[in-house]
């Protein structure tokens, strides 16, 4: 997948252009409607499916004391997208500046700089450019003028509530995982980079990878059944997210530590993407390293046995 950093590098995409736009974060239900209406278009026509997107969130560049947490960074936006197949990625910075730019002007450029602008996809209440005077219907009465078609993908339910990037927010923070993986139509995972610690888990017999995570929003503190990819391979594992309560933890910072089962590779720099499958207990202050190490060794059989039931 190419990933593009600005309208003008349209023009390198051969063939015809099907374009996917919206801040898409989480990669929920609902945004995979709308890339999955351009990736359908694209493959009948034989052209590029390409989805366009911002970084960072739009709203913390407008109302920066409401921007929301996000469920998935930029970088981990963009891996996920990858997974779906799309052509490209055209990843746009947005500014003060840019968030000026008239909706019309800013379609119109996305006409120029592709070499035939066949379709653009969008969630039916989207809405873009300047003070957001953008909407589907401006979109509509653009497209005969300009050559191109739009595609208008209307909300998706779930549960009887439509499904959005707040409504995921609001399961997660109450660790709801099981209705985050319905309205993600995947588990919620976190993608992080593998920071060295004090190596204390290595020395109670379970090495842990300590994640300096991407994300902006964590599940409730506590013990989870995982699973993860690193270098494309899958492996289970258990998870802690708190603030080590039973070792000492100066800074009283969360982290969040892996376990990794059957597995022995050094990775310090290298990032691993984790999946929540289940909360397995709440995070505790033991008495020793010795009650400790005991609890772990429970946990990591309970969620071994789960990862091998997914």
């Amino acid at each position: 997948m190419k990933v593009l950093r600005a309208i003008d590098e349209l023009s390198s995409l051969p063939g015809s252009t099907h374009l996917a736009i919206g801040v898409f974060d989480g990669l929920h239900v609902g945004h995979l409607a709308v890339i999955g209406r351009a990736l359908q278009s694209a493959r009948q026509s034989g052209g590029n499916a390409v989805v366009v997107t911002f970084d960072p969130h739009p709203v913390r560049v407008l109302r920066p004391e409401k921007a929301p947490r996000l469920l998935t960074s930029t970088r981990h936006k963009v891996r996920l997208i990858e997974k779906l197949g799309v052509d490209a990625v055209l990843l746009l910075e947005f500014t003060l500046e840019f968030s000026k730019t008239a909706p019309e002007v800013f379609i119109e450029k996305l006409v120029r700089a592709a070499n035939h602008l066949k379709q653009i996809c969008v969630g039916q209440e989207w809405t873009f450019g300047a003070n957001r005077s953008g909407s589907i219907h401006l979109l509509e009465e653009m497209a005969p003028k300009l050559g191109f078609h739009v595609a208008s993908v209307p909300p998706i339910l779930a549960d009887q509530r439509v499904v959005s990037s707040t409504l995921i927010r609001s399961a997660l923070e109450c660790g709801d995982l099981e209705s985050a993986a319905k309205y993600l139509g995947r588990d919620f995972t976190i993608l992080g980079t593998v920071t060295e610690g004090r190596q204390l888990g290595r020395r109670l017999g379970f090495p842990t990878a300590n994640l300096r995570a991407h994300n902006e929003l964590f599940p409730p503190n506590g013990v989870y059944a995982a699973k993860a990819w690193f270098r494309e391979h899958e492996y289970g594992g258990v998870v802690n997210i708190g603030i080590r309560p039973t070792i000492e933890n100066e800074s009283g910072e969360r982290t969040l530590e892996l376990h990794l089962f059957d597995f022995d590779q050094q990775i310090y720099g290298e990032d691993v993407e984790v999946a929540f499958l289940q909360y397995l207990r709440a995070e505790q202050k033991f008495s020793g390293v010795d009650e400790l190490q005991a609890q772990i060794r429970r946990d990591a059989e309970k969620a071994r046995r789960i990862y091998e039931l997914t």
